[in-house]
C-alpha cells in the first residue's frame, strides 16, 4: 500500500508571504498530475498544509520567518491547478493542518497512514530543504519507505534543494524519481 504526501503546496509558499517564486511554479503541472494520478488509483493522498495563527509569538517559527499560511486568508489556499484538483477530488483527499516542519509532528498522519497497512510515501510539494525534508526524516524513523518526486520539490534555496536530494538519496535511502521512473 502506498500513500502521497503533498506538502504545503500553497499560495503563501509558492508565490506569497514565503515564497520559492520560479522552482515553485514550475513543479504545478507535475504535482498536480501526481496528485490527480494517486486518487484516481485509489491511494491514499494527504494535503498536508501549514497552519499559522497571525502573531503567535510562541510558535518556534515566529522568529525566523515572516508570517505566513495564517488561518483563513487566502495565502493557504492550494496554488494553481492543485487547487482545482483538489476540489474535484476532495472526497477522497484527506486535508491535513501541521503547525510543523514534519507533516507528522503534532497530527494524526502515522495513525491514518498504518490504519489503511501503508508501507510506502511518496512525498511533493515545497520547500525540499525544510518542511518535505523533516516529513522525510520523520517517515525514514518511523520504518517508512520513502520515495521523492525530483520533479515535483522545490525550494527558494539551489543549495539546499541539491542537498536535500542528496540527503534522502544517502542518508535516509529514499528513492528519489522522475516523471516516467518507476512508481
Amino acid at each position: 500500500m502506498k500513500a502521497l504526501v503533498v506538502i504545503d503546496y500553497t499560495v503563501d509558499f509558492v508565490v506569497g508571504k514565503l515564497p520559492c517564486g520560479e522552482p515553485g511554479v514550475q513543479i504545478e503541472e507535475r504535482i498536480s498530475d501526481i496528485t490527480q494520478q494517486f486518487v484516481k488509483q485509489g491511494d491514499f493522498v494527504v494535503m498536508a498544509v501549514d497552519l499559522h495563527d497571525e502573531n503567535d509569538r510562541f510558535h518556534p517559527e515566529f522568529r525566523l520567518f515572516p508570517p505566513h499560511n495564517i488561518r483563513g486568508t487566502d495565502g493557504r489556499r492550494l496554488y494553481g491547478k492543485l487547487e482545482e484538483v483538489y476540489k474535484a477530488y476532495q472526497d477522497n483527499i484527506y486535508w491535513m493542518d501541521k503547525t510543523r516542519y514534519s507533516a507528522f509532528s503534532g497530527t494524526d498522519l502515522e495513525l491514518r497512514l498504518r490504519e489503511r497497512g501503508i508501507q510506502e510515501l511518496h512525498l511533493v510539494g515545497v520547500c525540499t530543504d525544510i518542511c518535505v525534508l523533516h516529513t522525510a526524516v520523520d517517515a525514514y524513523n518511523r520504518g517508512y519507505q520513502i520515495i521523492v518526486h525530483e520533479d515535483a520539490v522545490a525550494s527558494f534555496n539551489p543549495l539546499g534543494h541539491e542537498w536535500a536530494l542528496t540527503h534522502f538519496r544517502n542518508t535516509l535511502g529514499a528513492e528519489v524519481i522522475r516523471k516516467g521512473e518507476a512508481q
